[in-house]
C-alpha cells in the first residue's frame, strides 16, 4: 500500500487494521481517527445516563474512546467519501431511551448507543459483546465488531444519504451521467469533479449575471477599487456562486468558498497592502475558509488568496475553482 496524505493529516502507515480495505483506512484518517487514538468518554457516560438512563457498558467504552467525536455527515463528495455517512456521537440518541430499549428487545441484547448512521437516518448501537447494530424503526446486526462495522459503513452499506457514490479504484466518485460526459469544458477548462460542484452551485455554460452593482457599491466604498477587465470577465460567469464544502480533499481540506466581491466591501487596505505585496493591482472576488481567506484577481487573471499575507493560488480562474473545489494546494 503506498503512502497518501489526506486532508493535511498524518501519513499513511502501510498496515491496515483487521478487516480495513485502503479505502476505509483513508476515510477513517481523514475523519481523524489515527491508532492509539483514545479520547474521555466520561462527558458522553454522564449525559446518556442523565438523559435516557442508558448504562455504558466496557465494549461501547472502548469503542467510544477510539472513535468518538469522528464524523463523516458534514462531507461534501470529493475522493475519499463513505456510502453511509456516520456520526460516532452517542448523544444523538439523548433522550430515546424508550426507542433504544425497543431495538435492544428486537436485537435480543442490550445496545448503548454510539452514534448514527446514513446522515441520521439510522442510529447505531453496540452490544455487550462488541457487535454493532443499525436501525431505527427495526433494527439489524451490522457487523459483529467495530472495526468489520467501519468497513461496512464504507464500502458495503449503500445509501441514499446524502448522495450515490460508486467505487472507482481506491475512491468513491459520483456516477457520471450523459450530460457530464458531453460536457465541453470537462478536460479542457477543469475536471469531471469540478464541473460537477458547479452546476450543483448554480453554473452553467454561458452564465452571465451584471457586475455593475458589485463595482458601484465597492467604489462608492473606497475609490480604490477599481474593477479591472479579468475580474469582470471572472465575476460576469462565476459570481454569486456559494460553495458549501467540507472534508478531506486531494492534498488539503475542502472549505466553503463564494464569490462574492462586496465581502470585501470594508477591507479596501487589506487588499490595497495585498496588492503592494504582490506587486500588481489585485480585485477582491470573493472569501474562503469561513472568511479567513480573501480571493483576489490580478490584471492578468491570476487568482491570490490570503489576509495577513497573500498567496498564488493558481494562474487564472478555472484552476483556481478547481483547486478551491477538489481541495488541492
Amino acid at each position: 500500500m503506498t503512502s497518501s496524505n489526506y486532508g493535511g493529516g498524518p501519513e499513511m502507515s502501510d498496515e491496515l487494521p483487521p478487516g480495513w480495505s485502503s479505502l476505509t483506512y483513508c476515510v477513517l484518517r481523514a475523519a481523524a481517527w489515527y491508532p492509539d487514538r483514545s479520547v474521555p468518554t466520561g462527558e458522553w457516560e454522564k449525559a446518556l445516563h442523565e438523559h435516557g438512563g442508558f448504562e455504558m457498558h466496557d465494549a461501547a467504552r472502548r469503542f467510544l474512546a477510539e472513535f468518538g467525536g469522528l464524523n463523516t455527515d458534514e462531507w461534501t463528495p470529493g475522493p475519499v467519501m463513505p456510502q453511509s455517512p456516520f456520526r460516532f456521537d452517542p448523544r444523538v440518541a439523548e433522550g430515546q431511551g424508550k426507542l433504544f430499549a425497543e431495538l435492544s428487545e428486537q436485537a435480543g441484547t442490550y445496545l448503548y448507543p454510539v452514534g448514527h448512521a446514513d446522515s441520521g437516518d439510522s442510529y447505531l448501537g453496540m452490544a455487550v459483546s462488541g457487535a454493532v447494530y443499525i436501525g431505527r424503526e427495526s433494527v439489524e446486526l451490522l457487523a459483529d465488531t467495530a472495526y468489520e462495522a467501519m468497513e461496512q459503513l464504507v464500502m458495503e452499506r449503500c445509501t441514499d444519504a446524502p448522495l450515490p457514490f460508486v467505487p472507482a479504484g481506491d475512491h468513491l466518485v459520483l456516477p457520471h451521467r450523459p450530460e457530464h460526459d458531453l460536457s465541453a469544458e470537462i478536460g479542457t477548462r477543469w475536471s469531471a469533479e469540478t464541473d460537477r460542484a458547479l452546476r450543483l452551485a448554480g453554473w452553467h455554460p454561458g452564465r452571465s449575471v451584471s457586475t455593475e452593482e458589485w463595482e458601484r457599491v465597492l467604489r462608492e466604498a473606497d475609490e480604490g477599487f477599481e474593477m479591472h477587465d479579468a475580474a469582470r470577465r471572472f465575476l460576469t460567469e462565476f459570481g454569486g456562486l456559494e460553495f458549501l464544502l467540507k472534508g478531506p480533499g486531494r492534498t488539503m481540506a475542502r472549505s466553503p468558498f463564494r464569490i462574492d466581491p462586496l465581502l470585501a466591501k470594508w477591507d479596501f487596505e487589506i487588499i490595497d497592502l495585498q496588492s503592494e505585496e504582490v506587486g500588481t493591482c489585485l480585485y477582491p472576488i470573493g472569501d474562503a475558509d469561513r472568511g479567513n481567506f480573501y480571493l483576489t484577481m490580478a490584471a492578468d487573471g491570476a487568482v491570490h488568496h490570503g489576509m495577513d499575507y497573500v498567496c498564488l493560488l493558481a494562474d487564472n480562474g478555472d484552476k483556481a475553482l478547481e483547486k478551491l473545489i477538489e481541495g488541492r494546494k
